[in-house]
């Protein structure tokens, strides 16, 4: 990807930076490219890095035109598959679209779960409440459109579909995705004792897997843990460790095709 044919950068207000580019897929290189550079110390300095469906926003940039210029030449390679941290969301497949999507689909209701488990996703960009990511990673056969009516109320911890994106409610608002189950413990998806509030984050891999394989406990056969926290970071309170990420990015974004 050359950045010069991929994207426009202009500057926001005074010491703003929004890039625009062509479609997710870049907008996701684009971010992860800017996150390598920072951490590589590469980068002018930039207070806040704020990926959209198609944008990303840099603020606190000390001159927004000579960035424009310099992203303008970047090499952006795509975002590798198996980069990032993974979070697990255990889910119960008893949304009251299920039927609805299994039609879309072409499979029968029980087989939805298995067509929704089989793909891993990524969060392309947070935003409509605390803690909602957009998890993009359907393919295109399976992306479905939002409800004609919306719901007045969506319950906290519905798994969803719209278009391109995957989500789960992270608490109850209305909301016109298509809600095909549940994770049965959403709290956290969004904690603000935590360091990191939001467990979801731009740039982390996410895989769902049925609730039912949960044991009484509330942990996995394969230890990962039942409240969607990577494994591998996870103390024995089910508390990330100290230091530990969940992803990279900051929880914020917005865009005008992705509302929930």
């Amino acid at each position: 990807m050359s950045g010069a044919r991929s994207l426009t950068a202009r500057p926001a207000g005074v010491h703003a930076l929004l890039v625009e580019l062509s479609d997710a897929e870049h907008t996701a290189a684009f971010h992860a490219e800017v996150l390598r550079r920072r951490a590589a110390g590469t980068l002018p300095p930039v207070t806040e890095v704020v990926p959209g469906a198609r944008t990303v926003l840099l603020d606190g940039v000390p001159d927004p035109r000579a960035l424009a210029r310099a992203v303008a030449g970047w090499e952006v390679p795509p975002v590798a598959d198996d980069t990032g941290d993974v979070v697990e969301i255990p889910v119960r497949y008893d949304g009251p679209d299920l039927a609805d999507v299994a039609a879309l689909w072409g499979v029968a209701p029980d087989e939805v779960g298995a067509c929704h488990r089989a793909h891993t996703y990524r969060v392309a960009f947070c935003g409509f409440a605390p803690g909602f990511g957009y998890l993009t990673g359907l393919p295109p056969r399976l992306h479905v459109p939002r409800r004609s009516t919306p719901r007045t109320r969506v319950p906290a911890g519905a798994v969803a579909l719209a278009g391109p994106y995957s989500a789960v409610y992270p608490r109850a608002t209305p909301g016109g995705w298509q809600l095909i189950g549940t994770m049965p413990d959403p709290r956290p998806l969004w904690d603000p004792a935590r360091e990191r509030a939001a467990l979801l984050t731009p740039g982390t891999r996410v895989r769902f897997v049925t609730a039912d394989d949960v044991t009484a406990t509330g942990v996995p056969a394969d230890d990962v843990t039942a409240t969607g926290v990577p494994a591998d970071d996870v103390t024995a309170t089910g508390v990330p460790a100290k230091g530990a990420t969940t992803g990279a990015g900051v929880a914020s974004g917005t865009s005008p095709e992705a509302g929930a």
